[in-house]
């Protein structure tokens, strides 16, 4: 995903610069034809043919003008726009970095409460078993309790006799 926002960004910002090339030349041709049309508009000894004929030019240079600044602030919006994606992709980018690095804390965390659980099972585990082998040494106390005492018994019934 990373390449292809890296991959991206440098399209966006290849075509950025050649819409900004293509403004620059616009904008200078603009200025070019307005120079011209005021060179024309100076001439005040033409004859009624020639006056026409600038007439002509002046007018089909406005609307040529009028064309390259509505193509200009056409390619002004589109540079924004690049501009806008532009951030927005290294935005995205950003959060994506920050996202794995919080899935791999989170990764290594969920790794150390497995390891903990693992060692209570073990550790419960030795617990039951140490439980149950008190339990059957209290068992056999008893056995031996009750035997002693039997005999203590028979002993204590023999000396009386």
């Amino acid at each position: 995903d990373r390449d292809t926002d890296k991959k991206r960004i440098e399209e966006l910002l290849e075509e950025n610069m050649v819409l900004e090339i293509a403004q620059k030349q616009s904008m200078n041709e603009s200025a070019h034809l307005g120079w011209e049309l005021e060179q024309l508009s100076k001439s005040t000894d033409l004859a009624d043919s020639e006056k026409s004929f600038v007439f002509e030019l002046n007018e089909c240079a406005s609307s040529r003008i009028l064309k390259l600044e509505k193509d200009n602030q056409s390619l002004q919006n589109t540079i924004q726009e690049l501009r806008d994606a532009s951030l927005t992709s290294r935005e995205s980018s950003l959060k994506f970095v920050e996202l794995e690095k919080e899935n791999q804390q989170l990764s290594k965390k969920i790794e150390k409460l497995q390891n903990q659980i693992e060692k209570e099972k073990q550790s419960n585990q030795d617990l039951e078993t140490l439980s149950e082998e008190l339990i059957k040494d209290k068992e056999q106390l008893q056995v031996v309790m009750e035997t002693l005492k039997a005999d203590k018994d028979r002993q204590v019934q023999n000396s009386q006799i």
